[in-house]
């Protein structure tokens, strides 16, 4: 068990699922709430890797070169919109696959600009220094806070699946087990408590990949907060009322285009500010290890599994992903089944086989509601 009891790696662990639900909340705005289909996810947040990485390498301060990058994510955003919103969705999908592949080559071929395929590295990390014992007790503070909130949110949630089953069992003639809400709570709640051990003694022994993990959870908190807000808003009505029926709210007198160009750059600029912490936990960043179009299919399986249309069913879907992941990694060798590409191509397989599952038994995903599946829409 050296591999779980190594906290180097589960630090690594919670910040990339901490990244991943960042990454994987601006899909939900754009496909979950909106129901536009982005199949370039990952351009929006390679746009805001390099935008930190570069910037900052010019003397330009992180919290400048991370709003820039978000801008220009933001930007990008605009232009896809303009171009493609007023035509049907299908047109949008070809579009974001095309415009992730053409940054690709721009950022692999002008080395004036990218460095290239040499990749740019030796940029300044957020909270890389040695706190002293006053500020590392502020931190596992904040780290506990986290957790109790995290908990609260969860079974919060799945306390809203368990009514709204307990409402259709009333209305059915089958009767339905909300046995496996309780199933995947205790699996997220074992993985956050797992995740929360190792994060305080890693605070406490301090480095900077444990002060990354903590500024990235409390980037995820303040992020999942305002997309609350946001989503519960007039606002956020309008966006699902487009999602289900676009006709509608144009009947009603209200912009459907203007709208949706706000979802898309907004869902582009959060995956800006994903790309920003995905470029420090790197610490270097090449065109092919950031433009990766697998991190794309990560993040719809994080909002398909978690629920599309639901914040914080996106949280639970990336810790359930980044736990599968972890688990799949250290069992698969032990087995000695595979070797290691085919244990990699296993791994795929089984994800692929759950989602076919999952669109089967439970569609809305684990804490979407199934009256605002976009889906065969």
């Amino acid at each position: 068990m050296d591999f779980f009891a190594s906290s180097g790696y589960l630090i690594f662990l919670i910040t990339s699922a901490a990244i991943y639900a960042i990454f994987g909340l601006g899909l939900n705005v754009q496909w979950g709430f909106t129901g536009l289909i982005n199949f370039g996810h990952v351009a929006f947040m390679a746009i805001g890797a390099y935008s930190t990485a570069l910037l900052t390498l010019q003397g330009v301060p992180m919290i400048i070169s991370v709003l820039v990058g978000m801008g220009l994510s933001a930007l990008l955003g605009l232009l896809i919109g303009t171009s493609t919103l007023r035509l049907r969705e299908d047109y949008l999908a070809i579009v974001t696959i095309g415009v992730a592949e053409l940054l690709r080559l721009v950022a692999k071929n002008e080395e004036w600009l990218t460095k290239g395929t040499f990749g740019v590295r030796s940029y300044p990390i957020p909270f890389d220094f040695e706190p002293n014992l006053v500020l590392k007790i502020i931190f596992i503070a904040l780290l506990t806070f986290l957790a109790v909130y995290a908990e609260w949110l969860l079974w919060q949630s799945l306390s809203r699946q368990f009514k709204d089953n307990q409402s259709i069992q009333r209305k059915s003639v089958q009767p339905r087990k909300p046995i496996a809400l309780v199933i995947w709570g205790v699996i997220a709640t074992g993985l956050i408590l797992f995740a929360y051990i190792p994060g305080v003694i890693s605070l406490y022994n301090y480095t900077y990949k444990a002060g990354l993990m903590l500024l990235t959870l409390v980037c995820l908190t303040l992020i999942y907060i305002a997309l609350e807000l946001l989503v519960n808003s007039p606002w956020g009505r309008i966006l699902k009322a487009i999602r289900e029926d676009e006709e509608i709210p144009r009947a009603l007198g209200k912009n459907v285009f203007w709208y949706k160009l706000q979802s898309f750059m907004l869902g582009g600029a959060i995956a800006g500010i994903a790309g920003a912490f995905f470029a420090w936990q790197l610490t270097t960043i090449y065109p092919d290890n950031i433009f990766d179009s697998l991190l794309t299919f990560n993040a719809w399986i994080i909002v398909v599994v978690g629920g599309s249309g639901s914040n914080a069913g996106t949280i639970l879907g990336a810790i359930i992903f980044w736990g599968y992941d972890s688990l799949t990694r250290y069992l698969l060798p032990q087995l000695g089944w595979f070797d290691q590409s085919q244990a990699g191509a296993f791994r795929i397989m089984v994800i692929g086989f759950i989602l076919m599952v999952l669109m089967v038994w439970r569609p809305q995903g684990i804490l979407g509601k199934k009256e605002e599946l976009t889906l065969g829409r």
